[in-house]
């Protein structure tokens, strides 16, 4: 019986493993982060003044993934593409930026309306649920400086709202180890190839996605109630339900 219950327990490590490597094979590793817990961070004491109804920010932090599934869920944001940033436009292509030596984060660009939602909230989501700042060039699973926290303030107001709040959070001593995410100059953004777009949304049963990515959605809902909508806006527009891997 020992046995039986040692070869069946290999089948089904054997088969974690076989599922975590379907999609992508480097995101879909058997080996993920743990599950996302609710972690409750202060919000921003300093938010610069934004007019108007559409402004734009860039966040890296990690796999475009997932930082693009989460902010689809936020109130206020009217877009979230995944892309590149801080790198050339010759390099932004995926095959190539996984190697992690073009200069380029993983990054998404986010539309919103700053009469729902501040960059200081998005900010606050950022730091709450989608990154772990203390992670040097590396979040969950994924390493290489493609996969830094990295911010890339779109104006002067931006710039000073993230700077101000990365020094409240220090001071504040929210992780025992520092904070490491960078305030970048912002060069240019580069859309990622469309199989990544609403990657969270079309690929709900990829292991990378279950394991890394929904926890932080299910944590925007909880920590977030008010910012949290059940219908994520999609790149591919409304009633796309399911995708195949590509």
């Amino acid at each position: 019986m020992k046995r039986i219950a040692s070869i069946a327990m290999l089948v089904v490590t054997v088969t974690a493993g076989m599922a975590g490597a379907t999609a992508l094979m480097r995101k879909n590793s058997a080996q993920a982060a743990p599950t996302q817990a609710v972690f409750r961070i202060q919000a921003p004491a300093f938010q610069a003044s934004e007019v108007g109804k559409r402004e734009t920010a860039v966040f890296a932090g990690g796999c475009f993934w997932g930082v693009q599934g989460v902010y689809q869920h936020v109130r206020g944001v009217s877009s979230a593409v995944s892309g590149y940033a801080g790198g050339d436009r010759e390099n932004a292509k995926y095959a190539v930026v996984s190697r992690g030596s073009t200069g380029h984060a993983e990054a998404v660009k986010v539309t919103y309306d700053p009469r729902q939602v501040s960059y200081g909230q998005l900010l606050h989501v950022f730091f709450s649920v989608i990154a772990d700042p203390t992670m040097l060039n590396a979040q969950g699973p994924d390493r290489g400086t493609q996969y830094r926290s990295a911010l890339f303030p779109q104006s002067p107001g931006q710039r000073e709202t993230a700077e101000r709040y990365i020094a409240q959070l220090g001071k504040a001593g929210a992780w025992k180890r520092p904070i490491v995410t960078r305030v970048e100059p912002f060069k240019s953004f580069y859309p990622a190839e469309a199989y990544h777009q609403d990657y969270l949304t079309l690929h709900p049963d990829s292991a990378y996605i279950r394991r890394n990515d929904l926890p932080k959605v299910t944590a925007l809902k909880a920590t977030f109630p008010a910012l949290y909508r059940s219908n994520p806006v999609l790149v591919s527009g409304p009633g796309t339900s399911s995708a195949k891997d590509r």
